[in-house]
């Protein structure tokens, strides 16, 4: 099948950030997009989940507590402990 070129716009952060994650898996970029591209015509649809549901401040922090590991509870040996530390 013939090929033909497709150029993609991005910020210098992103392409970066993209290439070395396309680097670590094995993959060139045009390999991954063409990967995505051949998904979306497979399925007639985006491969992944659109939203404009942003966390608030309260859950990024808890994810950023998450990631680093703290602020982490448990385990509990019983639900009545784990109960209690909820409700603290």
């Amino acid at each position: 099948m013939a090929q033909t070129n497709v150029n993609i716009r991005m910020d210098e952060a992103t392409k970066v950030a993209f290439d070395k994650f396309c680097n670590e898996i094995g993959l060139s970029v045009s390999s991954a997009f063409n990967i995505f591209a051949k998904t979306v015509v497979r399925e007639q649809r985006i491969p992944f989940e659109l939203t404009t549901e942003v966390p608030n401040s309260v859950t990024l922090a808890a994810m950023d507590s998450a990631e680093k590991s703290e602020d982490v509870y448990g385990p509990f040996d019983n639900v009545e402990a784990l109960m209690e530390a909820l409700n603290a």
